[in-house]
């Protein structure tokens, strides 16, 4: 069996930053309010005309991904597109990409997993690239949220949380064992499905319909609905047992972490774990104060920053770990 690792990485997010101070002119909020529950500061934002979309955000963070490979675009065996937030209800990203890239024939698929969607995909990836059945897979994760939150006080709670953004890895055969991916995890809780969801517009509620019903309501189904507290508390339990679960399976402790990467949903969440594992500053990385909660492209925009800070060295061990929608969750660990 083989092995697969990292071997480029890339990230895009649009140049519109949007701070605290421009939400609270348009909803009832503050940046002091923000701040201390969520950590975050600024965030970017597609601006219309800007030329950017899920797609295209995930082809501009594939590019510098496929460059830093060093391979050709053709040379990718397969597409995994990891996004909540798809330009087309169909087709999905995935081929668009694919089309964009000016890529030989090859499979395409789209992952809906939501914040949980990057490890997802990349566990994907590492099973085709382990049996031998592919040698090169483009894994990316993109989001554009902007265009679908409710920019008023009604949606102060979520609105306020997330950006949009792309990231992306190659993932190739490794040629030397014990390096590259050396476990992933995942799970699910399909009970809490409806505790973070957006129930509308799909195949049970269309537009039309959402709007004759809910001409004036507040319960919008075509606009995120969170219950926060309920969702913290799940995560901070979830990121610690995937965590630990993925260590156990290496034989690894927490003190051989050289750097965790947890899904950027809310520093308050990360600042939990950190300290519920007592890991120093530099074993850890968040950018969710620049950029917001961009869901399945979280992991691999923060990923790519602190390998470009120099924060990620060769035969490191990277932990990635994600919680979210679904309820979903999962883990990766790397040696880089």
């Amino acid at each position: 069996m083989y092995q697969s690792k990292i071997a480029g990485v890339g990230s895009y997010v649009p140049e519109n930053v949007v701070t605290n101070d421009d939400l609270a002119k348009i909803m009832d909020t503050s940046d002091e309010w923000i701040q201390e529950r969520t950590g975050i500061k600024e965030r970017r934002h597609i601006k219309k005309g800007d030329g950017n979309s899920t797609a295209i955000m995930g082809v501009k963070a594939a590019k510098i991904a496929i460059e830093r490979a060093k391979i050709d675009k053709d040379d990718i065996d397969l597409i995994v597109f990891a996004t909540l937030s798809p330009d087309y209800y169909f087709p999905g990203c995935g081929v668009q990409v694919q089309e964009m890239l000016d890529i030989n024939t090859c499979p395409a698929l789209d992952v809906r997993n939501q914040c949980s969607g990057f490890i997802y995909g990349l566990s994907t990836a590492d099973q085709f690239i382990k049996t031998g059945m592919y040698k090169n897979v483009l894994v990316i994760g993109s989001e554009n949220h902007s265009g679908g939150l409710d920019f008023t006080s009604r949606g102060r709670s979520v609105s306020v949380i997330f950006g949009d953004g792309a990231g992306a890895v190659v993932l190739t055969r490794s040629d030397h064992n014990g390096e590259g991916i050396l476990s992933t995890h995942l799970h699910s809780e399909g009970k809490h499905a409806l505790e973070l969801s957006l129930k509308g517009p799909s195949t049970e509620h269309w537009v039309p319909e959402i709007i004759a019903e809910n001409p004036q309501g507040d319960d919008i189904p075509y606009y995120p609905y969170m219950n926060g507290q309920f969702v913290f508390k799940n995560a901070i339990q979830r990121f610690s047992e995937v965590i630990m679960e993925g260590l156990k399976a290496n034989g690894l402790e927490v003190k051989d972490i050289d750097m965790l990467i947890p899904h950027q949903a809310n520093l308050r969440i990360s600042q939990f774990v950190q300290q519920k594992f007592g890991l120093s500053d530099d074993q850890i990385f968040n950018n969710i104060q620049k950029y917001g909660n961009t869901t399945a492209a979280s992991i691999p925009i923060a990923l790519c920053e602190a390998w470009e800070k120099g924060k990620i060295k060769d035969e490191d061990v990277v932990v990635l770990a994600a919680f979210g929608s679904g309820f979903t969750w999962a883990s990766a660990v790397i040696s880089w």
